[in-house]
């Protein structure tokens, strides 16, 4: 099947943005869980819940971060680790923390005070110690001086435990316990014992170690009117399907069929072997789980995506339409689940499914335009009918999500010759090119073209 990103099973999207050395997975299920477990804390931090983004990131390690602005990426590791979805919201609450108090701002003034005791090895250590790991900034810090050194760990230990605070604060402020937040912590702990970190040298780390952290929140946490609060029980089985799936997509098939053997039939075992098989290109064994699925729940959207997603790329997209279609309307038209949709209907390559295919990719990428595969999607269907401006413009999105500025620049301005001029797409073809071009012209040496 043509690809140009990799598209995996039910709509997993993943792709490397340029800004990031990891790759982003998306996924209709995943992201409305964050959406649902982070919208009261997000309000309770006083922001609005369209501006801020939980991301998910394709990393089998422990972590959470914030990098700027009010986006938050959780590492799969993290999901496969978290125990239930409170725990996860603990997270959240944390990064809120950060987010909320402007940490990454404020990191300027904690590496200002370091360079003056002249340590130029901070550069590599502030990437280490993001990653949140106990001992990581340590090692590649030792190259600078050891009073530099103390005054920015310090420095980021008290941001670290600021956020806690501010966290454990927009818990209770949401009506949400903080007993995962605890607990999270308290598995963090065992983690620091197994790998013998218990007796490391705490002044020599970026973050708390996890007891000294339990033991600073513990005390409000418990005083909260929602300690005692039964976390909510739609969001733990959204949890715990999601935490099945992923582990379905990002684990080896071998993990995943041990960990969910046939001898388990639970709906959760079905979902993660669906993804392992369909992963292990075995479609029909594949599409037994996702037809027990649908035997248990026959209109569940994201079961009706699997079961579509296992066909299109078993090379069945006539037979992928109705399961897509039926989880496109069920889903209220979710980007992600539409943009499969459409995806099938472009891979029937019969022409009378093209109107419907620009139709359902126009309106997914109008509720999300940070889709590079919708947008490459809607570029083959616009070819394959012969626009060839839209086509192109389609491309210029495309390219200028993924950071190839030279072809985005080229396809904006092939788009502005062919489109009604002063039109909604020749405007924005226009605005793609200027950015584009501006962004060439500041940085020459990185786009010096190449003889």
């Amino acid at each position: 099947m043509k690809r140009f990103f990799a598209v995996c099973a039910a709509s997993l999207l993943v792709w490397a943005q340029p800004a990031a050395a990891q790759s982003i997975l998306r996924d209709a299920e995943t992201e409305a869980m964050f959406n649902e477990m982070s919208r009261p804390l997000i309000l309770a931090a006083g922001l609005s819940p369209n501006n801020v983004k939980v991301v998910l990131i394709n990393d089998d390690s422990i972590n959470a971060f914030t990098a700027g602005g009010q986006t938050i990426y959780v590492h799969s590791g993290l999901i496969q680790a978290a125990d239930n979805a409170n725990q996860v919201q603990g997270v959240i609450a944390h990064e809120l923390g950060h987010v909320a108090d402007g940490h990454v701002v404020l990191m300027d003034a904690g590496i200002k005070p370091a360079l003056g005791i002249s340590i130029l090895s901070m550069v590599l250590g502030v990437a280490a110690i993001a990653a949140g790991a106990p001992e990581a900034g340590a090692g590649i810090l030792s190259a600078g001086t050891t009073a530099a050194q103390g005054k920015f760990l310090a420095f980021s230990r008290v941001q670290e435990s600021t956020a806690d605070a501010t966290g454990a604060k927009f818990l209770r402020e949401a009506g949400v316990t903080g007993k995962g937040m605890l607990t999270f912590f308290k598995k963090l702990q065992n983690e620091e014992y197994a790998y013998g970190l218990k007796n490391i040298d705490p002044f020599a780390q970026s973050h708390p170690l996890s007891g000294e952290r339990i033991a600073s929140l513990t005390a409000d946490v418990i005083a909260s009117p929602a300690y005692g609060k039964t976390p909510d029980q739609g969001l733990e089985e959204q949890f715990k399907r999601v935490k099945a799936k992923l582990l379905g997509y990002v684990a080896d098939p071998k993990t995943t069929l041990n960990t969910y053997p046939d001898s388990d039939q639970s709906l959760y075992a079905h979902y993660a072997r669906a993804y392992a098989w369909h992963k292990s290109a075995y479609p029909e064994k594949a599409d037994a789980e996702a037809a027990a699925l649908i035997k248990a729940a026959p209109h569940d959207p994201y079961f009706l995506e699997i079961q579509g997603q296992i066909l299109l790329e078993a090379g069945k997209p006539l037979q992928a339409l109705p399961p897509l279609r039926e989880a496109t309307d069920l889903s209220r038209n979710a980007p992600l689940i539409a943009t499969t949709f459409g995806h099938a209907l472009i891979a029937t390559e019969d022409k009378a499914n093209y109107p419907e295919a620009v139709k359902v990719l126009r309106q997914a990428v109008a509720r999300d335009d940070e889709n590079p595969f919708a947008w490459y999607q809607l570029g083959t269907v616009y070819e394959a009918m012969g626009d060839q401006p839209r086509a192109l413009l389609a491309s210029a999105e495309q390219a200028s999500l993924t950071g190839n500025v030279r072809l985005a620049a080229y396809s904006a301005r092939g788009a502005m010759q062919g489109l009604p001029p002063n039109g909604v797409d020749w405007i924005r073809a226009q605005d793609i090119a200027l950015a584009s071009q501006n962004e060439i012209d500041d940085n020459p040496k990185k786009y010096k073209k190449k003889r």
